[in-house]
């Protein structure tokens, strides 16, 4: 039996916890910045407002408020942040104990155990549900067999959806996909699959592994794997890991405060 994993991804966590805390930024162009005093002035998070001014995570403020004269630009609270994805294990604790963190924002979630009373759409749909009722901001989750196409199903649809990707439909959602979309395939390997001819997820999955492992090596075994949806690595079992376990409990949840200040 394939197994059921689910792949979270906080839409614009960054930027939605801080409206959580500042309503009044709500449905404005808001960027969540670096220290410009320290010389870390680039974007962190946006929200979707400021996204449609092209504005881009990872670029320096002075072009995002060129490009969006508007933008609010407020500063990063990363134990704020820390606390909220230590809340979301919390709740991903009650679906299962394999759940593997891939930053603060997204974490995958086997629960294979889980579908014998329902289904992936029904349970991912759920924990949607719960996240944004408990912490107040909301999640895309990719659900498929395997990690690779799991964490791609929940960047195809944002924000707050559920996209499955099965085995009927993965060459269809996933194959015209750009090869940069692929989990591991930065910019380097972007632009070398390219000069071989392969722009797509579906290009570089039909090209023959052997080809690929001569020219990239282990990474370009690898890849083939990923595009076919060969991926069996397993999702960890959750250990409650010391970074998460060294936050405060002077930071609470936003319904018992006002203001991060409090």
């Amino acid at each position: 039996m394939d197994r059921t994993i689910l792949h979270v991804d906080f839409n614009y966590f960054y930027a939605n916890v801080e409206c959580l805390y500042h309503p009044e930024l709500r449905n404005r162009p808001v960027a969540v910045g670096g220290d410009e005093a320290q010389r870390h002035d680039v974007v962190l998070a946006k929200t979707p407002e400021a996204k449609r001014f092209g504005v881009c995570t990872g670029e320096s403020l002075s072009l995002a408020r060129k490009k969006c004269p508007g933008l609010i630009v407020v500063p990063a609270h990363h134990g704020l942040y820390m606390h909220f994805s230590k809340l979301a294990h919390k709740i991903y604790e009650r679906y299962a104990d394999r759940i593997e963190s891939f930053g603060l924002d997204e974490c995958w979630i086997d629960v294979t155990e889980n579908i014998r009373q329902t289904d992936g759409q029904n349970l991912a749909d759920e924990l949607r549900w719960v996240i944004q009722k408990e912490l107040g901001i909301t999640a895309s989750v990719g659900v498929s067999w395997n990690k690779v196409f799991a964490k791609l199903g929940s960047d195809l649809k944002k924000p707050n959806a559920t996209t499955i990707i099965s085995r009927k439909t993965y060459k269809k959602k996933i194959w015209p996909l750009p090869v940069s979309a692929l989990l591991y395939v930065g910019e380097s390997t972007t632009q070398r699959l390219h000069n071989y001819g392969m722009n797509t997820i579906g290009e570089l999955a039909m090209t023959p592994s052997d080809l690929l492992k001569k020219n990239l090596g282990k990474r370009g075994a690898d890849l083939w794997t990923f595009a076919n949806g060969m991926d069996s690595s397993p999702v960890a079992f959750f250990d409650r890991p010391k970074k998460i376990k060294s936050v405060g409990n002077s930071v609470t949840t936003y319904q018992h405060i006002a203001t991060i200040s409090e």
